[in-house]
């Protein structure tokens, strides 16, 4: 039932509405069965937007579902989260005691941020960019509908800002299986604060659309017969349709002021009606508000302004004592003017109205006034900044400091847009300001970095200080990543860093150094993007001295410094010893960059236990940060690194990950790393066209362009095209590899060893004589890098082009060595070609012995493709070896296999689902196809089950976990 205090609206809500009130609860009852929904509602001020939705709220559609209702605010309109605050505000998550609610727990406490008008406190503040707190409030919507359906319920999106539209669509993007229903309502002819935002979600959600239509004439009689108790001419009814457009909310008030005249509904009636024509509300506004006392139209005229707000500020800007703001409101509330139930008035085209007469420039002031009134009152400076933004320039002194300090607490929520709105109106005052704009940059890095780029290089071209100009660079060289334009950057930090070093004294003091550091290590990273910078990055790096890794620049530059010296495959001790260095710190948060750079060259080194070690540390602090982007390219890492040292089924678990993650992101279309990563698995995996199917999907633009990815995806192309029987091209492919390797001084021979697969290609098309300089060239390679696997694969390259004993002894040679590095399919494709060798030879006995422990070894590893060849050919070679029964856990996915392995160790689905970032609808789909293809019905016997002996738990080798404790 509705209250009393609604049936106003109410009577002009619902006549005419019922066709559009069965929509609404078809998708509630479609939300009560788990099929998510969007509707979005649209149509002209007094329309009945508002009337309807509360109506749709009361009905038993939604009744024993969670309701969350919010209306955003012109005067809030466009700050950081304000509608999702107008959400969630009646659910009490914003005092001091929040963090303790049922409600945030796990990470959903992440949402924090987002919930308060005010900076965010200690504990959610200095999370990384916007995700954290979208994945927060993404949780928190999930816990409330662990209980029961949820129906969100936000009016005047038109006002609302793009931070809490985008949490929406991030919100829809995961709503798969859920009980869910968002209704967004939009006045029609009103310019939205976030346009591109609200565009997004109708386009890619497939909602249902509610245009809100006129009332019919038919509609008009009925709400006339409604209000007056005489027979309701036809004529009358005609003329109050016409007046009105048939806007329910002009007719209500135009019928009511009639009959509060004495007006009948007759030929008179008709006249009067036009005689008062469609300026019905503002004229009755007007003239109420004419007929009262002054402090009456003043109280009108500061609610008008500030909304719903305590007396004392109302009094304070009506100039009126406390005593009779209640007065005021007690009239308007009898007049119909205030809205049911809170104080504020009742409609946006009352507030129109009602601040129509005072005129621009007193409208400023008064908003001003209201402004200053809040700030000194001690309110947090985005809600003062919401008025602020409304008036038609910032004028006074007070009132840049006010949108600076906004823009931060914005910007400490995670709503960048907010904060640049803010910023702009701070360039209107201060247009040469180099802060802001670089304040701006900083905002709009993560969600439109080319915008970034432009103010910075805005910036640089304004800032005369060299310190500040070198702070400037280093932000855009660091940007110029996000938009592929490294080169760029690279020459905006070769020119501040020669301004830097003449005009820095001959003994700089530490802030100095540590700025000088922190630009090279920046010039560094973005030199050995693409290809056309990394040469000179390298020579850059090999003419510095090495720094002792104290500060958080040093432990970057010589990270990168490690990597760029190992490019060149001379010394894979110094480069050991130099990443070590790099992260010797455990009690530092070591960043991204380093940790991701140590690794590399770690990888390169053989040293895969310290390899795995920091990618397991920058994993881990990815997870409690919420930081998705750093996660994904801390799993695709450690594919790679897993996969090159025989860690199939993990490598094909990271990969798979992180392709479920870029699937529900935006900018999953950016990425490359996470396709090129499970591509290189399934190849192993004897998937080739589906290998390359994922590589040919590729939207990643300009990838040759790149020094890691592309010689990666080109690696990945050439053993798919070879897998799938086209030899020439997947030789060209190689051979392209090892040209653009070159062209790069990329000849570290562990990074792709493409001399080594060529070889080995030449040899299958008996052209072995082609492949002597290319061996030779790996082998030499090798010899200076001397690492195990480098060496056993030249021996390996070398004897399959040698014929005879001689070939016999290389390959002898290269199972030797590679039996003690960590690679351990190279082991098993090395024992499997000196098991081919000797069959050639006649020598059955001893192609058996090899051929049976390459099977084994790839089995084991996981590389089905090599084990599947091995096994067939050593039956040819009278061999006996039960046939290759894949393990249950083989017909599971890498996904699936992770997911089993976290809900056997007794981890949740919720918990699963927050540590993998995905939704709890994604994991429930993997239990069920583990179930289904394990043959269990409870996730308590998949202990048992990924724990047989014989079948792969989905956890690295035991030789992987104790090479983590060599050092």
């Amino acid at each position: 039932m509705l209250d009393q205090a609604d049936l106003m609206g109410l009577s002009s809500a619902l006549v005419g509405r019922a066709g559009e009130l069965r929509v609404l609860t078809r998708h509630a009852e479609a939300a009560r069965a788990r099929r998510a929904g969007l509707v979005l509602l649209s149509g002209p001020a007094g329309i009945g937007k508002t009337s309807l939705l509360r109506a749709f709220l009361k009905t038993d559609a939604c009744r024993n579902m969670a309701v969350l209702y919010g209306s955003c605010r012109q005067v809030v309109g466009g700050a950081g989260y304000g509608g999702v605050r107008e959400l969630f505000g009646s659910l009490g998550l914003c005092g001091e005691d929040a963090g303790k609610s049922p409600l945030l727990r796990g990470l959903a406490r992440r949402a924090l941020p987002a919930l308060t008008s005010g900076p965010a406190d200690d504990a959610t503040a200095g999370a990384p960019g916007v995700y954290p707190v979208l994945h927060g409030l993404y949780w928190l919507a999930a816990n409330l509908m662990a209980d029961r359906p949820l129906v969100l319920v936000l009016d005047d999106v038109q006002w609302c800002d793009e931070r809490s539209l985008r949490w929406v669509d991030f919100l829809l993007r995961r709503a798969d299986g859920l009980p869910l229903l968002v209704v967004l309502a939009q006045r029609g002819e009103a310019e939205p604060v976030a346009p591109v935002a609200l565009a997004d979600i109708a386009a890619q959600h497939g909602p249902t659309l509610l245009r809100l239509a006129p009332l019919t004439i038919e509609d008009v009689a009925e709400m006339a017969r409604g209000i007056f108790p005489d027979q309701v001419e036809p004529g009358f009814v005609e003329r109050a349709a016409a007046v009105s457009g048939g806007n329910p909310f002009t007719l209500s008030r135009l019928l009511a002021e009639l009959r509060a005249e004495g007006v009948r509904p007759d030929e008179k009636g008709e006249r009067r009606l036009a005689e008062v024509g469609g300026q019905v509300i503002t004229l009755s506004v007007g003239a109420l508000l004419d007929r009262q006392p002054s402090w009456v139209r003043e109280v009108a005229r500061a609610i008008a302004v500030l909304g719903e707000e305590t007396a004392d500020l109302l009094s304070a800007l009506a100039g009126v004592p406390p005593s009779l703001v209640a007065d005021a409101m007690l009239v308007l509330r009898r007049a119909e003017l205030m809205a049911p139930g809170r104080p504020d008035l009742v409609h946006d085209v009352v507030r129109s109205a009602v601040l129509e007469p005072v005129g621009a420039r007193a409208l400023a002031e008064l908003r001003t006034a209201a402004a200053l009134l809040l700030s000194d009152a001690g309110r947090p400076a985005e809600d003062v900044a919401g008025l602020l933004m409304l008036l038609p320039a910032v004028t006074q002194p007070w009132m840049p400091g006010v949108l600076r300090e906004a823009a931060v607490q914005a910007g400490s929520r995670g709503a960048p847009e907010a904060a640049v709105r803010y910023l702009q109106r701070v360039l209107e005052i201060e247009p040469h300001s180099v802060p802001v704009r670089v304040q701006m940059a900083t905002s709009l890095a993560e969600i439109n970095p080319p915008e970034a780029i432009r103010l910075l290089e805005e910036a640089l071209a304004r800032a005369g200080d060299i310190r500040t100009r070198a702070l400037v660079a280093v932000r855009y060289g660091m940007t110029c990543l996000a938009v592929q334009q490294a080169p760029t950057g690279v020459r905006v930090l070769e020119e501040v860093l020669a301004a830097l070093e003449a005009e820095l004294p001959a003994r700089p003091d530490p802030a100095d150094r540590e700025l000088h550091t922190l630009v090279e290590s920046v010039l560094l990273i973005t030199g050995a993007d693409e290809k056309v910078t990394v040469r000179a990055a390298r020579d850059r790096a090999a003419r510095l001295a090495l720094p002792p890794g104290d500060t958080r620049a040093q432990r970057q530059k010589l990270a990168m410094m490690t990597v760029l010296t190992a490019m060149d495959g001379r010394c894979a001790g110094r480069t050991v010893e130099q990443a070590r260095r790099a992260m010797r710190f455990p009690g530092a948060e070591l960043e991204s960059w380093s940790l991701i750079a140590s690794s590399f060259a770690l990888g390169l080194a053989d040293e895969v236990g310290e390899a795995l070690d920091a990618l397991d540390g920058l994993l881990q602090h990815s997870q409690e940060t919420a930081a998705v982007w750093t996660y994904v390219l801390g799993l695709s890492a450690r594919a790679f690194v897993l996969h090159s040292v025989g860690a199939v089924p993990d490598a094909l678990a990271d990969a798979q990950t992180a392709i479920e993650i870029i699937g529900e992101e935006r900018w999953g279309d950016s990425a490359a790393m996470p396709q090129i990563a499970l591509a290189t698995v399934l190849l192993d995996r004897d998937e080739p066209a589906r290998a390359e199917e994922l590589l040919l999907g590729i939207k990643r633009p300009r990838l040759d362009r790149f020094v890691i990815e592309y010689h990666w995806y080109l690696m990945a192309r050439a053993r798919a095209r070879w897998a799938l029987g086209d030899r020439e091209r997947a030789l060209a492919l190689f051979l392209d590899c090892g040209e653009s390797l070159k062209e790069s001084r990329f000849t570290n021979p562990a990074f792709l060893p493409w001399w080594a697969e060529a070889a080995s290609l030449l040899a299958v098309m008996n052209r072995a004589d082609e492949a002597r300089e290319i061996t030779e060239y790996g082998a030499e390679l090798a010899a200076g890098w001397g690492t195990a696997r480098a060496l056993g694969l030249a021996a390996l390259a070398r004897g399959v082009i040698t014929p005879g004993v001689a070939g016999i002894e290389l390959l002898t040679e290269s199972v030797r060595i590679l039996a003690g590095s960590p690679a351990r399919s190279a082991h098993a494709q090395a024992e499997f070609l000196l098991g081919r060798a000797l069959l050639k030879t006649g020598d059955q006995r001893g192609a058996r012995e090899h051929l049976r422990t390459a099977t084994d070894l790839a089995q084991r590893c996981g590389t089905l493709a090599l084990a599947g060849t091995s096994r067939k050919l050593l039956v040819t070679a009278g061999g006996r070896m039960r046939k290759m029964s894949a393990s249950p856990l083989d017909m599971l996915t890498g996904m699936e296999r992770r997911v089993a392995g976290l809900a056997a160790s007794g981890a949740s689905n919720r918990s699963i689902a927050e540590s993998l970032f995905v939704t709890v609808r994604t994991i429930e789909t993997h239990l069920t196809s583990v179930y289904r293809k394990l043959g269990v019905s409870r996730r308590t016997e998949l202990g048992a089950i990924l724990h047989t002996p014989d079948i792969p738990d989905g956890q690295p080798p035991g030789w992987v976990i104790e090479s983590r404790w060599r050092r």
